[in-house]
């Protein structure tokens, strides 16, 4: 059944647009100026390379495009493997810790050049035949080497519990918080809180949202089910987002949907078109 109420997202908490998931009608490096007629003045990517070490020319490309179009990115994935391929990520990954490392530092760089303090490390699946222990032992060095990294531009590292993955062991958002507990330091690591990827999971949101507001450092929803706009499934997105501002939230909320027609459709049904889509 749909919500009772339209959606719409409450004062104050700020709306950016998930690049990796929006527009995705256009080449990459457009989409930047496509959000911002849009009315989004923030924007989020997942890693917007084929390589965990781009050329410098494609990384400066990809700033003057951000730059160019007067939008701030506001969250940045690391690199996560071959995702269409069914990679989700490599922090936990023992043969590609070294990819993991170079985008750590490509995307600090790219974070001290447009001010992104918010970068996603997807923990990676289970990998056959390397025990379970050994790869949550190589994801806390991981991790304190990404998060080490980021503080030297006062940025936070995300981790983020994801569905559709058999093998991703991070379900619910008590799994994230329990590798985070484990890290010597974790001031700047917090939880990614994907309203639809805990509700998919089987995630309690309201225990979510009232018990973990302090520990989330950024927020991204979609419906469910079919991980669409807002409205056109069941989760009822725009009470979490009141409960969390008046948890004290006060970060971005990525629209990281899959359009069920053209993004700018899907914009208009959600009402957040070039007046209320600005974050």
């Amino acid at each position: 059944m749909m919500e009772d109420e339209p959606f719409s997202s409450p004062p104050g908490l700020r709306l950016d647009a998930n690049l990796s998931t929006l527009f995705t009608e256009l080449p990459l490096l457009r989409r930047p100026a496509a959000a911002a007629a849009a009315g989004f003045d923030a924007i989020e990517f997942w890693w917007p390379f084929d390589v965990a070490a781009p050329a410098d020319a494609d990384v400066d490309r990809f700033v003057t495009a951000v730059r160019d179009a007067g939008v701030r990115l506001v969250a940045l994935n690391f690199f996560g493997g071959d995702l269409p391929g069914g990679d989700r990520g490599l922090v936990s990954w023992p043969a590609r810790t070294a990819e993991f490392l170079d985008s750590v530092a490509v995307a600090v760089g790219i974070g001290a050049q447009l001010g992104c303090r918010s970068f996603n490390a997807l923990y990676g699946n289970r990998i056959a035949g390397i025990d379970p222990g050994e790869q949550d032992d190589i994801a806390i060095e991981t991790l304190a080497f990404a998060a080490h990294a980021a503080a030297r531009i006062d940025a936070d590292v995300l981790l983020e519990p994801l569905s559709g993955a058999a093998r991703y062991p991070l379900r619910k958002a008590a799994d994230a918080i329990a590798v985070i507990d484990r890290l010597p330091r974790r001031d700047n690591v917090r939880l990614l809180a994907d309203l639809y990827h805990l509700a998919v999971n089987g995630d309690h949101l309201g225990a979510v949202v009232g018990g973990l507001t302090d520990r989330i450092g950024h927020v991204q929803i979609a419906d469910a089910p079919g991980r669409h706009e807002p409205g056109t499934g069941s989760l009822p997105l725009a009470r979490h987002l009141n409960d969390l501002y008046a948890n004290g939230y006060r970060g971005f909320v990525g629209l990281e949907y899959l359009p069920t027609g053209t993004t700018l459709d899907s914009l208009r049904t959600i009402g957040e078109t070039t007046a209320g889509g600005r974050a």
